[in-house]
């Protein structure tokens, strides 16, 4: 059997120790983030709006922290309350210094009834953290088209299409009784994604009612702040 020369052996375990560190490289690479991004970030518009504490403010205002924005609002029977505390529990995850980087912002669809009085007792079951912005309801529609989301005023009492997730409209009737609101009010139709938007103020990717539930958007919090916060 032929012997190895000195040359062969290094040769041999420089490249075995470059495959080793491909593969330790490699399995330390943190998975693809989930949702959708946006082609390209899109800056948001300064729509005057109002924040839960009364205080004039605008859908761009940015103070560096990543913002992870729902629309829904206070009498919502199902998929708001749900959303906001599957939100509680993925902020609540967050060591203090990711925290400090992250702001829960929810924009009512239902102004006339949600004012920022309102806004601030609902959000505070949940987390004292979270925000809220409310306004004219002009403002507001303005403000879910830029974000692509649906928003439609209360349908009639017979239509009890709660939201716009296939897999979970709601008999108005019966949640409105849990809610505190009338069929017709149960009834409102409009998006439930999560949107991201960076620490410049620009939207950036969303993630459907699914990914946000299932814990997708838990697992990839970490990576967004890295990459989206100032």
């Amino acid at each position: 059997m032929k012997r190895l020369t000195p040359q062969a052996v290094t040769a041999f375990l420089l490249l075995l120790a470059a495959v080793l560190a491909a593969l330790l490289l490699w399995r330390g690479r943190p998975a693809p983030l989930g949702g959708e991004a946006l082609d390209e970030p899109k800056p948001l518009p300064a729509l005057t709006l109002v924040n839960e504490r009364g205080q004039p403010t605008t859908l761009a205002a940015s103070d560096g922290r990543l913002r992870l924005v729902f629309y829904g609002f206070v009498r919502c029977p199902d998929v708001c309350p749900a959303t906001l505390a599957s939100l509680k529990n993925t902020y609540a995850a967050l060591r203090p210094e990711q925290q400090a980087k992250v702001q829960v912002q929810f924009i009512t669809v239902d102004p006339e009834h949600d004012t920022p009085g309102v806004v601030r007792d609902y959000l505070s079951r949940f987390d004292p953290a979270f925000t809220g912005l409310t306004g004219k309801a002009a403002a507001i529609d303005q403000a879910a088209r830029e974000m692509f989301v649906a928003n439609v005023k209360p349908l009639p009492a017979q239509d009890h299409s709660a939201h716009t997730n296939g897999g979970q409209n709601a008999s108005g009737a019966a949640n409105a009784q849990t809610a505190g609101a009338s069929a017709a009010q149960a009834a409102r139709l409009h998006g439930d994604q999560v949107s991201v938007v960076d620490g410049q103020g620009r939207f950036v990717r969303l993630y459907g009612n699914a990914s946000v539930i299932d814990g997708t958007l838990d697992r990839d919090l970490p990576g967004l702040i890295r990459q989206y916060t100032n």
